[in-house]
């Protein structure tokens, strides 16, 4: 394992969902432990409710207004607030304002790489954002099914 202090991120800038995401800290460096992602959403990119059976969730909202579901209970999160979203347990989350911002500890880390697979490189963060329109080709969606699965993921 690669033990370093203080890291740069590990990853460029990356498409996703209509927003952007950032890998701060890998898997890799902690030994699997946790992953970090900086992640900035538009309103309506949000994923379905789904449980994860490997890890918990950890969001941290820097920026924006989300509401979070997590198994029965309901809270809204503002900057300065995180939300924690046990393994096994249904969750998922609404952006209540045009965009949010938002760290997202995963523990263990390997799912972050879920974020790589479905991403894209680009060279900077883009000045407007757009949630996708209407339901991905059948192809992309097959085979976001089938490496959600792998993760260990599924949907509530």
């Amino acid at each position: 394992m690669e033990q370093q202090l203080i890291s740069a991120p590990t990853s460029a800038l990356r498409a996703y969902q209509g927003g952007y995401l950032q890998m701060l800290i890998s898997p890799e460096q902690t030994g699997g432990s946790f992953a970090l992602l900086d992640i900035t959403l538009p309103r309506g990119s949000e994923p379905p409710r789904h449980r994860h059976t490997r890890e918990d969730e950890t969001f941290y909202v820097l920026d924006g207004r989300v509401q979070f579901a997590v198994g029965d209970e309901v809270v809204t999160g503002e900057a300065g607030q995180a939300v924690f979203a046990p393994r096994n347990v249904a969750h998922h989350f609404t952006i209540l304002t045009p965009q949010a911002r938002m760290l997202t500890l995963i523990t263990p880390g390997e799912f972050a790489n879920y974020f790589l697979e479905f991403s894209s490189p680009i060279a900077e963060a883009p000045t407007q954002l757009q949630a996708p329109q209407g339901p991905p080709p059948a192809e992309v969606l097959a085979a976001l099914l089938a490496r959600t699965a792998g993760y260990g993921v599924e949907f509530a």
